[in-house]
């Protein structure tokens, strides 16, 4: 039957072929089959190996990976897009306390650069954080009073202090910790483990995206689709984005009175179609689009599994907290990253927005923390009981920080803190990494990091070496360069937080 509809598609076809198409089409056949092979050349290359992308299915991953014995098995990275205040959360200096209000020194500042934000004010007043904290946990870790929910879980900790990025704006911040560069095009960090290491369950992509919008301020900084966009890489591998509402996934349900036995014969044709394409061609996105449409196809019965919470005792939504049980917020986002995790989504990615406090800190933050708190420690916690935390890798951080010095006027309702990506901090747990400890030392003004500097550079690399991939050997060639997750510079495992 299959055979038979390929025929008839064919034989409608010719019945069109006028005779300048007939050309038209050899020509551009033949510059096909010549973009086919500078595709084999340039494109089907990683890690060193020749690849047979015809024959390679892509849920395998790469021969010859891991190149190593992983620590990890997945990633579950929260990502706090527009920019967490490190200041207030979980770099406190006593010092700070004492000079708050003083003009922040220059010698501190060291001509940097500073966003149009703050650029013209004529003073820079110390702001000490209004909320206070403690140390928490055997090591005395501080944790900031408006995450009580983190305190809890400090012995499960990695924090990161030093971390830092030469971005200074949001755009280009997130775009470079997520995909190694500041400019467009790149792939992104869920697409090349998806790449590399492929899935692990048939019914699931290896990399899934859930997105909310905090209450601390509203509308958030933006986020575009290529932040979590595959780049270079074969289209298959950029995330699926699970969203809440009747339709998780864009595009699964079948049109109205098209049956799922149809869909499969309709699939299987162009299956054949698309192989055949592939084989004369060369292409690898034209394989891309079977296995998206095969994909597609399996979702339509593992997504409403994933996303019915029926199952679910009640003693999970008090762990997580009552926002749990709502589509779409953080909480639910962060049970539903739990969920993905038991059913073997390699890298899942939830981005929430809302940290940009250059404004009303005061009233913002607290609120932004109050989504995010509880749920974040819920999910470390979760996934202790359930045995995964060890091979599961939790990273919590955004693109920066914020600075020490107030943006407006001191102690004015509408002021805040503006950009700040000379430090800020990260926090990771599970997956092979230390539990309770401290890394990294900024300087009394929590403003110029002073020990054990971690580059965004350094934080990929170490997540690839958890998931056992060597970045320098994790490679694909892409217009005559050899494209890396971490970019052309040098980039260091940060192996003093690695058990």
């Amino acid at each position: 039957m299959r055979t038979k509809l390929i025929e008839t598609i064919g034989t409608e076809n010719a019945k069109h072929l006028t005779r300048r198409s007939l050309f038209g089409r050899t020509a551009a056949g033949l510059g096909a089959i010549a973009l086919g092979d500078l595709l084999e050349e340039d494109v089907l290359e990683a890690s060193g190996d020749r690849l047979d992308i015809l024959n390679a299915p892509s849920h395998e991953g790469l021969p010859g990976l891991p190149h190593f014995a992983p620590k990890a098995k997945r990633v579950i990275y929260l990502f706090q897009s527009g920019g967490p205040s490190h200041v207030d959360l979980f770099d406190h200096k006593d010092f700070l306390d004492t000079h708050h209000g003083s003009n922040l020194p220059d010698s501190v500042r060291g001509g940097q650069r500073l966003t149009g934000m703050t650029s013209g004010q004529k003073s820079f007043p110390v702001v000490k954080p209004f909320w206070g904290g403690k140390r928490c946990g055997a090591q005395g870790t501080w944790i900031g009073n408006l995450l009580p929910h983190h305190q809890s879980i400090a012995d499960e900790m990695t924090i990161i202090r030093s971390m830092w990025t030469e971005a200074i704006n949001h755009d280009p911040a997130v775009t470079f910790i997520n995909t190694g560069s500041q400019q467009m095009g790149h792939a992104s960090m869920g697409a090349w483990l998806s790449y590399g290491l492929g899935r692990e369950n048939e019914s699931f992509p290896a990399y899934m995206v859930l997105l909310s919008q905090g209450t601390g301020k509203n509308p958030g900084q933006p986020l575009f689709s290529r932040l979590w966009g595959s780049g270079y890489l074969p289209s298959s591998h950029q995330g699926v984005m699970l969203r809440p509402g009747a339709n998780p996934v864009l595009y699964l349900q079948n049109p109205e009175g098209v049956s799922r036995e149809s869909r499969r014969r309709l699939l299987d044709a162009l299956g054949d179609l698309n192989r055949q394409q592939a084989e004369t061609v060369g292409d690898p996105e034209t394989l891309a689009r079977v296995e998206a449409y095969e994909m597609a196809y399996r979702m339509q019965t593992s997504v409403p599994d994933l996303t019915d919470l029926s199952n679910e005792p009640e003693s999970t939504f008090q762990l997580y907290g009552e926002e749990s049980r709502r589509p779409g917020t953080f909480a639910a986002n962060c049970l539903m990253a739990r969920r993905m995790a038991e059913r073997g989504v390699r890298f899942i990615q939830l981005f929430h927005r809302g940290w940009d406090q250059h404004i009303s800190i005061q009233t913002q933050l607290p609120r932004q923390c109050s989504d995010v708190d509880q749920a974040s420690a819920a999910l470390v916690k979760d996934l202790k009981r359930l045995g995964m935390l060890d091979d599961t890798l939790v990273i919590w951080g955004g693109e920066f920080g914020r600075t020490v010095y107030s943006q407006g006027e001191l102690g004015a309702p509408t002021s805040g803190r503006d950009h700040h990506g000379r430090c800020f901090t990260t926090w990771m747990a599970g997956g092979g990494v230390k539990a309770g400890y401290d890394h990294g030392l900024t300087d009394e003004y929590s403003y110029n990091i002073v020990e054990n500097p971690v580059h965004i550079r350094d934080l990929n690399a170490t997540i690839l070496h958890q998931l056992g991939i060597d970045n320098e050997r994790f490679t694909f060639k892409f217009r005559g360069l050899s494209q890396r997750l971490t970019g052309v510079e040098e980039a260091h495992v940060v192996k003093d937080i690695l058990t």
